[in-house]
């Protein structure tokens, strides 16, 4: 179907993290002329199937880096980032205080870099669940947070993150928010162009 701009968009079938993949990978291929594109990731439930699928993409300018750490993958974006790359990155409850140094960082040198956060309970007790204090707990790590409530939300929300954060008014790092579970593994129908 025609959005009358001349925008082909098909409706899929995805899950939330396949939402955030598809738009992190449109986001890259639109910069090929640009600067670029580059992400580092590493899996923790339930955001693997989102860098899983990433990691598959074509991307014409940039790369993806398989690294052994959260705290190493935000290390990786923020090198892209001051290399002038668009960059993406994913991560989950306890992976995002393992990588909470450089999420300060990214934010303390106002780093344009997209973070998919699925929100999962921090322990203790150790759980699954979905709760939102691992993304809250950084809630003054001057991150701009942005919360979805189904996965047309976590997919539109990525591509306004990059155009957010890499406004020169703005010039900050943006987390999308999606809960575990909830919507990360939900197969919805999904606009995609």
């Amino acid at each position: 179907t025609g959005d009358g701009d001349g925008v082909r968009m098909t409706v899929e079938l995805v899950s939330a993290n396949h939402a955030s993949a598809m738009a992190a990978t449109l986001a890259a291929r639109a910069n090929r002329t640009g600067r670029g594109f580059g992400s580092g990731v590493y899996p923790i439930t339930p955001q693997t199937e989102c860098i899983e699928l990433l990691c598959r993409q074509e991307i014409e300018k940039g790369s993806v880096v398989r690294v052994e750490s959260e705290h190493s993958a935000m290390a990786v974006c923020i090198g892209f980032a001051l290399g002038g790359a668009r960059t993406f990155t994913a991560s989950s409850s306890n992976g995002l205080t393992f990588m909470a140094e450089n999420v300060f960082v990214a934010a303390f040198y106002r780093l344009p870099i997209v973070m998919m956060a699925v929100n999962r309970t921090l322990g203790p007790p150790w759980n699954i669940w979905a709760e939102h204090g691992d993304t809250l707990s950084l809630r003054d790590a001057g991150w701009i947070q942005i919360y979805c409530e189904d996965n047309q939300e976590v997919f539109d929300a990525t591509l306004l993150a990059f155009r957010l954060a890499e406004d020169h008014r703005v010039l900050l790092p943006a987390m999308v928010c999606q809960d575990a579970f909830v919507l990360s593994h939900t197969m919805m129908q999904t606009e995609v162009p």
